[in-house]
Protein backbone atom coordinates (compact mmCIF):
# COMPACT_ATOMS: atom_id res chain seq x y z
CA UNK A 1 0.00 0.00 0.00
CA UNK A 2 3.09 2.23 0.15
CA UNK A 3 2.55 3.27 -3.44
CA UNK A 4 -1.21 2.86 -3.59
CA UNK A 5 -2.84 5.45 -5.83
CA UNK A 6 -5.17 6.64 -3.09
CA UNK A 7 -2.22 7.81 -1.03
CA UNK A 8 -1.61 10.63 -3.49
CA UNK A 9 -4.76 12.34 -2.19
CA UNK A 10 -3.34 12.68 1.31
CA UNK A 11 0.34 13.32 0.68
CA UNK A 12 1.50 16.74 1.81
CA UNK A 13 -1.19 19.36 1.23
CA UNK A 14 -2.80 17.66 -1.79
CA UNK A 15 -6.23 17.21 -0.22
CA UNK A 16 -6.29 20.77 1.13
CA UNK A 17 -5.26 22.06 -2.30
CA UNK A 18 -8.12 20.16 -3.95
CA UNK A 19 -10.58 21.61 -1.43
CA UNK A 20 -9.17 25.07 -2.07
CA UNK A 21 -9.59 24.55 -5.81
CA UNK A 22 -13.20 23.49 -5.27
CA UNK A 23 -13.84 26.59 -3.18
CA UNK A 24 -12.42 28.77 -5.98
CA UNK A 25 -14.84 27.20 -8.46
CA UNK A 26 -17.80 27.53 -6.08
CA UNK A 27 -17.26 31.18 -5.15
CA UNK A 28 -16.76 32.18 -8.77
CA UNK A 29 -20.01 30.39 -9.67
CA UNK A 30 -21.86 31.92 -6.70
CA UNK A 31 -20.84 35.53 -7.38
CA UNK A 32 -21.49 35.08 -11.11
CA UNK A 33 -24.99 33.83 -10.33
CA UNK A 34 -25.75 36.72 -7.99
CA UNK A 35 -24.64 39.33 -10.54
CA UNK A 36 -26.09 37.47 -13.51
CA UNK A 37 -29.50 36.89 -11.91
CA UNK A 38 -29.77 40.58 -10.99
CA UNK A 39 -28.88 41.70 -14.52
CA UNK A 40 -31.02 38.97 -16.05
CA UNK A 41 -34.05 40.13 -14.07
CA UNK A 42 -33.66 43.65 -15.45
CA UNK A 43 -33.10 42.40 -19.00
CA UNK A 44 -36.07 40.05 -18.71
CA UNK A 45 -38.33 42.90 -17.64
CA UNK A 46 -37.08 45.04 -20.52
CA UNK A 47 -37.82 42.23 -22.97
CA UNK A 48 -41.51 42.46 -22.09
CA UNK A 49 -41.71 46.14 -23.10
CA UNK A 50 -43.35 47.22 -26.33
CA UNK A 51 -40.16 48.80 -27.70
CA UNK A 52 -39.02 46.70 -30.65
CA UNK A 53 -35.52 48.19 -30.57
CA UNK A 54 -34.94 47.20 -26.93
CA UNK A 55 -36.35 43.72 -27.50
CA UNK A 56 -34.21 43.24 -30.62
CA UNK A 57 -31.01 44.33 -28.86
CA UNK A 58 -31.64 42.02 -25.91
CA UNK A 59 -32.61 39.16 -28.21
CA UNK A 60 -29.31 39.55 -30.09
CA UNK A 61 -27.52 39.66 -26.74
CA UNK A 62 -29.19 36.40 -25.72
CA UNK A 63 -28.46 34.67 -29.04
CA UNK A 64 -24.80 35.72 -28.89
CA UNK A 65 -24.28 34.04 -25.53
CA UNK A 66 -26.25 30.99 -26.62
CA UNK A 67 -24.27 30.50 -29.83
CA UNK A 68 -20.74 31.28 -28.63
CA UNK A 69 -19.23 28.42 -26.54
CA UNK A 70 -18.42 29.34 -22.95
CA UNK A 71 -14.75 28.51 -23.41
CA UNK A 72 -14.58 31.10 -26.23
CA UNK A 73 -16.19 33.69 -23.93
CA UNK A 74 -13.52 33.00 -21.33
CA UNK A 75 -10.78 33.45 -23.91
CA UNK A 76 -12.35 36.68 -25.21
CA UNK A 77 -12.61 38.16 -21.73
CA UNK A 78 -9.22 36.91 -20.53
CA UNK A 79 -7.13 37.71 -23.62
CA UNK A 80 -8.99 40.36 -25.64
CA UNK A 81 -10.19 42.78 -22.95
CA UNK A 82 -6.74 43.36 -21.37
CA UNK A 83 -5.09 43.93 -24.76
CA UNK A 84 -7.75 45.93 -26.58
CA UNK A 85 -9.37 47.87 -23.73
CA UNK A 86 -6.59 47.91 -21.13
CA UNK A 87 -8.75 46.12 -18.57
CA UNK A 88 -6.48 44.69 -15.89
CA UNK A 89 -8.21 42.39 -13.41
CA UNK A 90 -7.25 39.06 -11.85
CA UNK A 91 -8.19 35.99 -13.89
CA UNK A 92 -10.79 35.00 -11.29
CA UNK A 93 -12.69 38.27 -11.77
CA UNK A 94 -12.38 37.98 -15.53
CA UNK A 95 -14.11 34.62 -15.19
CA UNK A 96 -16.81 36.19 -13.00
CA UNK A 97 -17.41 38.79 -15.72
CA UNK A 98 -17.75 36.16 -18.45
CA UNK A 99 -20.03 33.91 -16.40
CA UNK A 100 -22.16 36.83 -15.18
CA UNK A 101 -22.87 38.03 -18.72
CA UNK A 102 -23.72 34.47 -19.76
CA UNK A 103 -26.05 33.95 -16.76
CA UNK A 104 -27.71 37.33 -17.39
CA UNK A 105 -28.49 36.33 -20.98
CA UNK A 106 -29.93 32.95 -20.05
CA UNK A 107 -31.88 34.22 -17.04
CA UNK A 108 -33.39 37.09 -19.01
CA UNK A 109 -35.18 34.53 -21.18
CA UNK A 110 -36.38 32.65 -18.09
CA UNK A 111 -37.76 35.88 -16.60
CA UNK A 112 -39.41 36.91 -19.87
CA UNK A 113 -41.07 33.52 -20.25
CA UNK A 114 -42.32 33.52 -16.65
CA UNK A 115 -43.74 37.04 -16.93
CA UNK A 116 -45.50 36.32 -20.20
CA UNK A 117 -46.98 33.10 -18.79
CA UNK A 118 -48.96 35.02 -16.14
CA UNK A 119 -52.59 35.06 -17.35
CA UNK A 120 -53.61 38.34 -18.96
CA UNK A 121 -56.76 38.63 -16.87
CA UNK A 122 -54.67 38.82 -13.68
CA UNK A 123 -52.82 41.83 -15.04
CA UNK A 124 -56.09 43.46 -16.04
CA UNK A 125 -57.61 42.73 -12.62
CA UNK A 126 -54.64 44.34 -10.87
CA UNK A 127 -54.88 47.46 -13.00
CA UNK A 128 -58.63 47.59 -12.43
CA UNK A 129 -57.99 47.63 -8.68
CA UNK A 130 -55.91 50.77 -9.11
CA UNK A 131 -52.43 49.26 -8.94
CA UNK A 132 -49.70 51.10 -10.79
CA UNK A 133 -47.09 49.22 -12.86
CA UNK A 134 -44.67 48.82 -9.94
CA UNK A 135 -47.40 47.57 -7.57
CA UNK A 136 -48.67 45.23 -10.28
CA UNK A 137 -45.20 43.76 -10.65
CA UNK A 138 -44.58 43.52 -6.90
CA UNK A 139 -47.89 42.08 -5.74
CA UNK A 140 -49.21 40.19 -8.78
CA UNK A 141 -46.44 39.28 -11.22
CA UNK A 142 -43.41 38.76 -8.96
CA UNK A 143 -44.91 36.09 -6.62
CA UNK A 144 -46.05 34.03 -9.60
CA UNK A 145 -42.93 34.45 -11.73
CA UNK A 146 -40.62 33.42 -8.86
CA UNK A 147 -42.54 30.16 -8.48
CA UNK A 148 -42.51 29.53 -12.23
CA UNK A 149 -38.86 30.36 -12.84
CA UNK A 150 -37.29 28.72 -9.77
CA UNK A 151 -36.75 25.22 -11.26
CA UNK A 152 -35.15 26.66 -14.40
CA UNK A 153 -33.01 28.97 -12.27
CA UNK A 154 -31.70 26.07 -10.19
CA UNK A 155 -30.91 24.12 -13.37
CA UNK A 156 -29.00 27.15 -14.64
CA UNK A 157 -27.03 27.22 -11.39
CA UNK A 158 -26.01 23.57 -11.81
CA UNK A 159 -24.86 24.32 -15.37
CA UNK A 160 -22.73 27.22 -14.16
CA UNK A 161 -21.11 25.09 -11.45
CA UNK A 162 -20.29 22.33 -13.94
CA UNK A 163 -18.93 24.82 -16.46
CA UNK A 164 -16.39 26.09 -13.92
CA UNK A 165 -14.38 23.05 -15.03
CA UNK A 166 -13.26 25.31 -17.93
CA UNK A 167 -11.52 27.72 -15.57
CA UNK A 168 -8.27 25.81 -15.95
CA UNK A 169 -8.07 27.06 -19.55
CA UNK A 170 -7.32 30.59 -18.29
CA UNK A 171 -4.87 29.43 -15.62
CA UNK A 172 -7.20 29.68 -12.62
CA UNK A 173 -6.31 27.24 -9.85
CA UNK A 174 -9.69 25.54 -9.68
CA UNK A 175 -10.15 21.95 -8.58
CA UNK A 176 -9.51 20.57 -12.10
CA UNK A 177 -6.27 22.52 -12.49
CA UNK A 178 -5.06 21.49 -9.03
CA UNK A 179 -5.96 17.87 -9.74
CA UNK A 180 -4.02 17.95 -13.02
CA UNK A 181 -0.95 19.32 -11.24
CA UNK A 182 -1.14 16.63 -8.57
CA UNK A 183 -1.45 13.88 -11.19
CA UNK A 184 1.52 15.18 -13.19
CA UNK A 185 3.69 15.59 -10.09
CA UNK A 186 2.98 12.05 -8.89
CA UNK A 187 2.70 10.19 -12.19
CA UNK A 188 5.91 8.21 -11.64
CA UNK A 189 5.45 7.27 -7.97
CA UNK A 190 1.66 6.79 -8.15
CA UNK A 191 0.70 5.69 -11.69
CA UNK A 192 -2.89 4.92 -10.64
CA UNK A 193 -3.26 8.20 -8.77
CA UNK A 194 -5.05 9.75 -11.76
CA UNK A 195 -8.09 7.55 -11.09
CA UNK A 196 -8.28 8.55 -7.44
CA UNK A 197 -7.73 12.25 -8.07
CA UNK A 198 -10.32 12.56 -10.80
CA UNK A 199 -12.61 10.17 -8.96
CA UNK A 200 -12.56 12.53 -5.98
CA UNK A 201 -13.18 15.53 -8.25
CA UNK A 202 -16.20 13.71 -9.72
CA UNK A 203 -17.55 13.07 -6.21
CA UNK A 204 -17.00 16.70 -5.18
CA UNK A 205 -18.91 18.04 -8.19
CA UNK A 206 -21.65 15.48 -7.57
CA UNK A 207 -21.98 16.54 -3.92
CA UNK A 208 -22.33 20.20 -4.94
CA UNK A 209 -24.62 19.71 -7.95
CA UNK A 210 -26.87 16.76 -7.13
CA UNK A 211 -28.87 18.38 -4.28
CA UNK A 212 -29.63 21.33 -6.58
CA UNK A 213 -30.68 19.02 -9.40
CA UNK A 214 -32.92 17.04 -7.04
CA UNK A 215 -34.48 20.24 -5.71
CA UNK A 216 -35.26 21.42 -9.25
CA UNK A 217 -36.91 18.09 -10.11
CA UNK A 218 -39.11 18.21 -7.02
CA UNK A 219 -40.20 21.78 -7.72
CA UNK A 220 -41.03 20.87 -11.32
CA UNK A 221 -43.05 17.87 -10.16
CA UNK A 222 -45.03 20.05 -7.72
CA UNK A 223 -45.91 22.50 -10.48
CA UNK A 224 -47.49 19.69 -12.50
CA UNK A 225 -49.94 18.86 -9.73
Amino acid sequence: MAHSGINVLFEGSNFARLMGGLWTAVWIAAISLIIGLALGTIFGLLRTLKSRIIRLILLLYLEFFRIVPTIVLLFLVYYILPRQFNVNMPATWMAVLAFSLWVAAEFSDIVRGALESVPKHQRESGLALGLDQWQLFRYVLLPQTVRLELPATINLATRVIKTTSLLMTISIMDVINVGQQIVEANNQSHPTGVFWVYGLIFILYFIVDYPLSLWAKRLTAKQHY
